[in-house]
């Protein structure tokens, strides 16, 4: 006798399209990311999302922004951009 597939109740549908909707609803249409920029900023060092034009938080050393960047980015499953003085990209974490 072949063995059947064990039907799924319907909590387990209803928490894999739940998981399938928040995972969807991440994705902007838009395209936003999480990803977050240490830049010069005056005399010291800012954190900016990507794409936003207002920082996210100032700092008189690079350091402490880019410790600043690490959490944020861990929260939302994100990059952190280390750039130098110049401007240029120096480093690339990645947190997914």
């Amino acid at each position: 006798m072949p063995e059947s597939k064990p039907t799924r109740s319907w909590i387990d549908i209803l928490s894999e399209l739940i998981e399938v909707y928040f995972k969807s609803a991440r994705q902007t249409k838009r395209g936003r990311t999480w990803h977050q920029h240490v830049v010069p900023y005056k005399d010291g060092w800012a954190v900016r999302r990507e794409g936003n034009k207002r920082i996210t938080s100032k700092h008189r050393r690079q350091d402490t922004a880019i410790n600043k960047a690490k959490r944020l980015a861990r929260k939302y499953k994100a990059d952190v951009i280390i750039h130098r003085q110049d401007g240029t990209i120096r480093d690339r974490i990645n947190y997914d």
